[in-house]
């Protein structure tokens, strides 16, 4: 008699070795290498040439020679520098809040919903944004002229003396109409954009409680979007550091008014391109560049402190 034996289960075989990662894969870089060839080129590689003109100086007797700092503590003793820095730290003191508070003014009657028509107001306020700079300076510029613009034909027409806009008291205000007038619309686009994006329930429920208009804009509407508020604001202190077009444009108009150390960009404009003096201009942009990036920098941590 044969006894059945029940089958003997087969030993489980070993899981096979998990595949080993290339550690040599270059699919990552293959991905993200244009753009960090670009960013070197474009970016990296005129800021590290920079630095190394400014350890350089063109002298009569020995052609380029290495100076190491000097340059650099050339330009924190130059008057003409100090000078024009201030005058662009004052017309940023000025200029900027006027031309942010004037964009969220609009920004906000826009998104009121009680205002008529207000996408024609949208386009129109924005409008100027989309003329280049060069043709608004010179637009702006004509009008200015107290002989042959709307300044002088107002004189003539109404016998009265109006003040020469293009004049050394006055011109820094009259660059700082431009700007406000080219820019005002770019930024009540970024103010009512991110307003479009806050809820209205939290609207209504304000309302409910009680809140009024003044109230709800204070408490709901400027924490919403202090994030945006915070952006303009650096993008207009970097606009503002890095003034140029305006004066330049200017200048023909008004000689007498804007000389070529008017603006710290201006200034390393005519020193690298009237003055040959390219080694001391990478110095001053340099200077301007850092100086740039703190207040920048100091804006923007402000700013996330009190989002906090």
């Amino acid at each position: 008699m044969t006894t059945l034996q029940p089958p003997v289960a087969a030993e489980p075989r070993p899981a096979p070795p998990p595949a080993r990662r290339d550690r040599r894969s270059w699919t990552g870089w293959g991905f993200i290498g244009p753009f960090v060839l670009v960013f070197a080129l474009v970016f990296l590689a005129p800021i590290a040439y920079s630095v190394y003109l400014s350890l350089f100086r063109d002298q009569l007797i020995g052609g380029n020679q290495f100076v190491g700092l000097d340059n650099y503590t050339r330009a924190l003793q130059d008057d003409a520098f100090w000078s024009a820095l201030g005058r662009v730290a004052v017309f940023l003191a000025v200029q900027v809040p006027i031309m942010l508070g004037i964009a969220l003014l609009v920004a906000l009657a826009l998104d009121s919903g009680r205002l008529y028509g207000k996408g024609f107001f949208r386009i129109t306020i924005f409008l100027p944004y989309a003329v280049p700079a060069v043709v608004a300076t010179l637009m702006w510029g004509f009008m200015y002229g107290t002989k042959y613009g709307l300044v002088g034909d107002i004189n003539s027409a109404f016998g009265v003396s109006l003040p020469d806009l293009l004049s050394p008291g006055w011109v820094l205000a009259s660059i700082g109409n431009i700007v406000t007038w080219e820019f005002v619309g770019y930024n009540m686009l970024i103010f009512y954009s991110a307003l479009r994006v806050v809820p209205t329930s939290l609207y209504e429920a304000a309302e409910i409680d009680g809140a009024g208009q003044w109230r709800i804009i204070s408490s709901i509407k400027l924490p919403a979007i202090r994030g945006a508020l915070v952006i303009a604001t650096i993008f207009s202190i970097i606009g503002s550091f890095q003034l140029f077009n305006e004066p330049s444009i200017l200048r023909p108009l008004a000689l007498n008014s804007i000389t070529t150390d008017y603006t710290p960009n201006f200034y390393t404009y005519s020193l690298s391109f009237n003055g040959q003096q390219h080694n001391y201009s990478a110095t001053v942009a340099l200077i301007m560049g850092v100086i740039t990036m703190i207040v920048a920098y100091a804006v923007q941590l402000r700013g996330m402190r009190k989002g906090a």
